[in-house]
């Protein structure tokens, strides 16, 4: 049975995906961390693009175990969306060979555990458009960012979506998850 493949995004309120750590952490409390956690309890891996896989190994694998997000990317196993990485790849990381939204579907058949991608932007907008990501889940914080590249873009099509779920938080956040509608008729 096919594992459901996930992801989470932080989110601003105009849309803005794009350096989540340059607005994010003055709204990021107890229940944000708890949904975190939650949302990576069981995963055993991984999707995620080649510029973030780059700029995350870089940091974690210099960064201590006993951090939470450390402590889980570090080991996990890592599926790298990249047009010109060469395997093999280092820090337990596999590239993704082929068509990325058939490799992810096939990992879902396959995988011992949950499966989530956790980025980048591309990464994500191309996997869910393919119809890879069965929830999408966009954590909107109560910000307006003056710029920064947008999840959805002038080039993603009319694309109807079902709300799934929703939370808020005391930090103001709201926890809005979305899968692809159905089509009708």
């Amino acid at each position: 049975m096919a594992q459901p493949v996930n992801a989470h995004l932080f989110y601003s309120v105009n849309g803005v995906v794009e350096s989540p750590d340059q607005w994010q952490f003055d709204s990021f409390g107890q229940a944000e961390g708890e949904a975190m956690g939650a949302a990576l309890a069981g995963v055993t891996d991984v999707v995620i693009g080649r510029t973030l896989w780059e700029e995350w190994k870089e940091y974690w694998t210099a960064t201590a175990h006993d951090d939470p997000f450390g402590a889980f990317i570090n080991p996990v196993r890592k599926h790298v969306v990249s047009t010109t990485l060469t395997g093999p790849l280092e820090w337990n990381s596999t590239l993704v060979e082929g068509d990325p939204v058939a490799y992810v579907r096939n990992l879902a058949e396959t995988a011992q555990g949950r499966v989530t991608v956790t980025g980048g932007i591309k990464t994500v907008r191309s996997l869910f458009a393919g119809g890879a990501i069965d929830n999408l889940t966009l954590t909107v914080h109560p910000v307006v960012t003056p710029a920064g590249e947008r999840l959805f873009d002038e080039t993603f099509p009319l694309t109807r979506l079902l709300l799934v779920d929703t939370t808020t938080t005391p930090a103001g956040n709201a926890f809005l998850t979305y899968t692809l509608r159905p089509e009708e008729g």
